[in-house]
């Protein structure tokens, strides 16, 4: 297919809004339940350009990708309302895009008032698929989305041209490990190395880890070993056009590793706490769970004090869930 004719095919997507949104689930082990949903896009299936590498190359290439984002951006939450989905909404935004200077100030929130979503259920994810130059002005860019209610997230941590750099400078809520640290990390020791090296940032910066690209249960069960709550990936659900909900059985493989991580009762001191963080120096959370053995909550590393004064019960401040 000539570049003309992938220029005409993509000025007919944005014509026609014809932008298929799938959405990939984002699971929180220690709660067994779906924490959110990353929205995806695709070109029309009979298009050269459905496969995302095609369409969003193409639309950078024609200065068309800012254009091409809010189509994308429009659809999903259109759909993700639409399904009545719960939890969090994943969005990937370009930083290329957000330092434009036309770049559309306010349409999301806009789009968010007409399908009924709160600013507080949207995650800005932020993609780099080009070096980034002005940290400040992208900086600026991102508090502004945070004034409104927004959370950012940085994609592919690891893997983009400056991504230590953006972490530091952004202090982003969620950062996504990218996949290739993920492959196979049960039989690297230095994949390991990398990825304990990423949680302990995230202790310090206040910032969620979500692992994705997980296929493998062999792979999961080192990250639940690792203390990683947030996961993504082929073995918990693929990208699919209705999301999941939260009444549908969840993956056999979520249950059958939470079985490994090491837990505490909810009446555990801090004095327990801080010698099971002690006995197991690689793990970031540890599970908490109810006088049945289920689970109920999940109590950070960065959440204790360093020194345990005396006995005390664990804190809704330490506890998520």
């Amino acid at each position: 297919m000539t570049v003309a004719e992938q220029l005409s095919a993509l000025s007919a997507i944005l014509a026609q809004r014809s932008i298929h949104s799938l959405f990939q689930p984002i699971m929180r082990l220690s709660e067994q339940r779906v924490f959110g949903h990353e929205a995806l896009s695709r070109g029309p299936s009979n298009s050269p350009l459905h496969a995302p590498l095609n369409l969003f190359t193409i639309a950078r290439q024609a200065g068309r990708l800012t254009e091409l984002e809010a189509a994308c951006r429009e659809s999903a939450c259109r759909r993700f309302s639409e399904q009545q989905l719960q939890g969090q909404l994943f969005l990937n935004v370009s930083p290329e895009s957000l330092l434009e200077p036309d770049y559309p100030s306010g349409q999301t929130l806009k789009l968010l008032e007409q399908v009924g979503l709160a600013p507080s259920r949207v995650v800005i994810e932020l993609t780099e698929h080009t070096p980034t130059d002005d940290f400040q002005l992208l900086s600026n860019a991102l508090h502004h989305y945070r004034d409104m209610g927004f959370s950012i997230a940085l994609d592919d941590l690891g893997a983009g041209y400056s991504s230590l750099r953006l972490w530091s400078e952004l202090r982003p809520e969620y950062v996504k490990i990218d996949r290739h640290f993920i492959d196979g990390i049960h039989r690297d020791p230095l994949k390991r190395e990398f990825v304990g090296s990423i949680l302990q940032i995230a202790r310090a910066s206040k910032a969620q880890v979500i692992a994705e690209g997980i296929e493998l249960a062999e792979e999961l069960a080192v990250l639940v070993e690792m203390g990683v709550d947030l996961v993504q990936g082929y073995l918990l659900g693929r990208p699919q056009e209705v999301g999941v909900r939260e009444s549908q059985a969840l993956p056999v493989a979520m249950s059958v590793r939470l079985a490994e991580q090491p837990s505490v009762q909810l009446n555990a001191t801090i004095g327990q706490l801080l010698e099971l963080f002690g006995r197991h120096q690689h793990l970031d959370a540890l599970q908490v769970v109810d006088s049945e053995g289920r689970a109920c909550g999940l109590i950070h590393r960065y959440a204790l004090p360093v020194q345990a004064i005396g006995p005390a019960q664990v804190t809704n401040q330490a506890v998520s869930g």
